[in-house]
Parts: structure tokens; C-alpha cells; sequence
């Protein structure tokens, strides 16, 4: 396929340009480019043709299944999107003032509410802009929080079953993490919790159910072990679509929890954005919320910048607001019971597909999992196949892969993630794809190794893809 840079023809053009009445203004030569932009000269049907084709070749959640693991790539309706670009919405701009924007700031405040209710928490911010930066936000105020008491705390606890993103957060927050192991059910080590949380230990980063897809049974007896010694318990929201309707983290003790607009509350994601990362606390450290907040007084709604233990800003004025007005949509149109069923049925098909597959793959945690469990492919090995032979092959039948290689405490890792979104034709067409892709492990090896052979691009050499990276296009 030809980029768009090979389509381009000098003096093509896709657009005209009203003719004006403002008067011209001469721009300091230093403001000005030293050579052209050089930019794609190309017609409009070109470039609508362009990049319908090029969506084409890729794979999304509305050309097929999209199992990744801790990803929660569900379907996104369309009617978020028709509510996203109302004028009122998509026009706004953040330097109005506010009684210009009260419809904006309404829709701010009730979805923080909705969210607060959610997981029983008593404050919130919607500023984060992702997941892993609603992870910095709360561990931040963490820090401020011991600060503010004059306790020079040092460490934050992260399972060896926590998301990848937890030991980042806690360094970029100022914190050292110190892992805290699994025991032989997949689950925290309760008794190296106990011996681990000491006086130096600002808290623990739990993700509840963990990567492997298992509710972790103690958490209630963890977050006592955690306050007992003056800690604080984070939760890491972004496995929540198992949760909604069932049990509120609040119950459990957490003291925050981010959210993943962009993966519960079906809103897109991926490509670097744009996310939201919601973060709920509890009234104890709501005085360190990233301003301003939202809040009413009767009819009014006003940014409340007053908060003089703040850990400031976190994202350009109040978040992502066009993610936060397609939840706000998902929520109103799913209610409370509809928010209990999405998580039943997420919990229903992952332990359909595990349970289908636990003989052709090796089931590390034989438990029931909740909305995504973890296969291996570790009994492949003896054909010669590795996991991302298996991941590679599922894009001939028109699959996206699953999460592999994590998490890294299960060898050859494959960790699926079906949603609530799929029927059982598509959970059976998968379950049917990946028992004749362990057949072709013992009987073709090589279809596997050569893998993928029907994708517009085959495999790349991905070592050198690491060490010679190029995100530009040179004639």
C-alpha cells in the first residue's frame, strides 16, 4: 500500500478556504519556517479513500474479537459518540467562563458522583488523563498525605501479580516499591504482607481481581493488616469490570481506586489516547485532590480551587473531557442493574473460554477467574512453539491476539480477556481457533512458526524493530 507522502502531487489540494476580511500581520522572521512543512499535497477523495483502506488493515474492536488481557477492549456504543460532538460539548472551550459552561460542569459532577457510588469512596478528581496516570495521582497524594504528618515513609508494597504500570507509578511518586510475592494459590501472601508492612511502608498498590484473573479473597484482611501499621491501600481499578454491582472497593477498605473510563465505561482507547483515569478517595485525603474540583451550591456549578494541601495540577485544565461525556452516556443508559450484568456476563464468558481451553493449554491457577484468566503455553515447548507463535497465528483467522508473556508469574503466558461485549458464536469461534492452533503445535509446527501468512504486514523482526526505530518517512 502506498503512503500517503507516494500519493502526493504538487498543487493538489483537498480543501478551499472562505475568503476573509481581517487584515494581514507581518510575523517576526524568527516565528517563521526556515523550509516548507511538506506537507502531503493530495484531493480529498484521495485522502478519504486513503485512510478508509488503511483503517481497514487494522484490527479493532468493531472488525472483530479483541481479547486483550487487562485491557478491557469492549465494544464502544455508537451513541457515545453522537453525544461526544454536540455542540454544547464539542465546541466548549476550557478558558470559558463558568457560568457559560454549566452544562459541562453538571456533566462532570454527577459522573464523579456516579463513580464515587460505584466503589463507596467519598471524594474524587477526574483530571488523570489514563489508567497508569491515575496510578501517579493517588500514590502522589500518598506522599503528600505522610508528608503532611511529618512521617518520612519510604516504601509502597506492589504484588508480583499487580499490573506492569504499579512499580513505575510508585518510583515516579517519590516511593521505592518492594514486591510482595503470591502464594500457591495466585493470591497475596498474607503472612508476608504481615512481615513486610512495617513502620517504613507508606501502603500497598492491590490489583483486585489480580492479573491472573483471581479475586483476591483476603482483601478485607489485607487493608486491616495495611492500617494497622498506619498505611494506606490503593486499588488498581483497572480490572473494575468485574467488580460493578458486585462488591464497592470502599467496602473492602480501600482508600483509592482509579477508574478506566476508557476500558469500563466503554470509551476507545489505545494509540496513546486519548483515557481518562478518574481517582476516588476517602475523606482522609481528599484535602490532597489535584485541583480545582467541581461543586454545586443549588443550581451552580463552580471550580473549587481551595485546597491548600493539594498535589496541584495533574493533566491541562480538567482532564479528557470528551472521554468523560461518553461514560457519562454509558452510565445513564446502563443504570445500576445494567452495571451488575456487564460484570456478570464479563466473569460468565472468561470462565467459558478457560474452562474450554484449560485441557488443550496448561492452567497454572485451576481456581474459577473472574472477568479474564491465564493460560500458558508452556506445554507447547516439546513442538517447538512458543506462546508468540500461538499469538502470531491467531491473526491469520482474523483475531487480535491476546495478552502474552504476562503476568510474568506464569511461564508463556496467555491472558484472555472476552468482555461482556461478545456473543457465545464469537467465544466459540475463538475456542474452536485456538484448539486447532494447539493441533497444528503437534502436527504443522512450522504454520505456527511462520505465522501470521494472511496480515498485511508478516512478521517483523522485532529486535531490530527495538534498536532501529523510525517514526518518520524520508523520499
Amino acid at each position: 500500500m502506498e503512503t500517503i507522502r507516494e500519493i502526493s502531487k504538487p498543487g493538489r489540494k483537498g480543501y478551499s478556504l472562505p475568503g476573509h476580511d481581517i487584515p494581514g500581520v507581518d510575523i517576526d522572521p524568527k516565528w517563521k519556517r526556515k523550509r516548507s512543512a511538506e506537507l502531503p499535497e493530495v484531493s480529498e477523495p484521495q485522502i478519504i479513500r486513503h485512510f478508509v483502506t488503511l483503517s481497514g488493515l487494522n484490527h479493532h474492536v468493531d472488525k472483530d474479537f479483541y481479547p486483550l488481557g487487562s485491557c478491557t477492549m469492549k465494544y464502544n456504543p455508537k451513541i457515545n459518540e453522537e453525544t461526544c460532538r454536540m455542540k454544547g460539548f464539542a465546541m466548549v472551550h476550557p478558558l470559558q467562563p463558568e457560568h457559560t459552561v454549566q452544562g459541562a460542569l453538571q456533566l462532570m459532577y454527577e459522573l464523579g458522583e456516579y463513580l464515587k457510588n460505584i466503589v463507596n469512596l467519598d471524594a474524587i478528581t477526574l483530571q488523570p488523563a489514563a489508567g497508569a496516570h491515575g496510578e501517579f495521582t493517588a500514590i502522589s497524594m500518598f506522599r503528600t498525605y505522610f508528608r503532611n504528618k511529618n512521617e518520612a515513609r519510604q516504601y509502597i508494597l506492589v504484588p508480583d501479580s499487580a499490573h506492569g504500570t504499579n512499580p513505575a507509578s510508585v518510583n515516579f511518586s517519590g516511593f521505592k516499591p518492594i514486591t510482595l510475592p503470591s502464594n500457591e494459590h495466585g493470591l497475596v501472601d498474607v503472612e508476608k504482607l504481615r512481615e513486610l508492612m512495617t513502620d517504613e511502608v507508606a501502603g500497598l498498590m492491590l490489583t483486585n481481581p489480580n492479573t491472573l484473573g483471581l479475586f483476591e479473597k483476603s482483601a478485607q484482611e489485607v487493608t486491616s493488616i495495611v492500617h494497622d501499621k498506619g498505611g494506606l491501600v490503593y486499588l488498581d481499578g483497572a480490572n473494575l469490570n468485574a467488580l460493578l454491582g458486585i462488591c464497592r472497593p470502599g467496602d473492602m477498605g480501600f482508600d483509592a481506586v482509579h477508574f478506566n473510563l476508557h476500558k469500563t465505561f466503554s470509551t476507545p482507547h489505545g494509540g496513546g489516547g486519548p483515557g481518562a483515569g478518574p481517582v476516588a478517595v476517602t475523606k482522609i485525603l481528599s484535602p490532597f485532590l489535584p485541583v480545582p474540583l467541581i461543586v454545586r451550591s443549588d443550581d451552580t456549578y463552580t471550580l473549587f480551587y481551595d485546597l491548600p494541601h493539594s498535589v496541584g495540577k495533574v493533566q491541562t485544565f480538567y482532564g479528557n473531557f470528551l472521554v468523560m461525556v461518553r461514560a457519562y452516556t454509558f452510565l445513564r443508559m446502563i443504570g445500576d442493574q445494567g452495571l451488575k450484568d456487564i460484570s456478570k456476563s464479563a466473569i460468565l464468558n472468561a470462565n467459558y473460554i478457560i474452562q474450554s481451553l484449560k485441557d488443550d493449554y496448561y492452567l497454572k491457577y485451576p481456581s474459577f477467574c473472574m472477568h479474564e484468566g491465564v493460560l500458558s503455553g508452556k506445554n507447547l515447548r516439546d513442538h517447538g512453539i512458543k506462546t508468540l507463535d500461538v499469538a502470531k497465528r491467531l491473526l491469520d483467522f482474523g483475531l487480535h491476539a491476546p495478552t502474552v508473556y504476562f503476568p510474568l508469574i506464569v511461564s508463556e503466558a496467555l491472558m484472555i480477556e472476552p468482555t461482556e461485549s461478545e456473543s457465545i458464536e464469537t467465544l466459540d469461534r475463538f475456542i474452536a481457533v485456538m484448539k486447532q492452533i494447539r493441533t497444528e503445535a503437534e502436527k504443522d509446527p512450522e504454520i505456527l512458526k511462520t505465522a501470521p501468512h494472511d496480515t498485511p504486514v508478516r512478521r517483523l523482526d522485532e529486535v531490530k524493530a527495538i534498536k532501529e526505530l523510525k517514526v518518520t518517512w524520508k523520499t
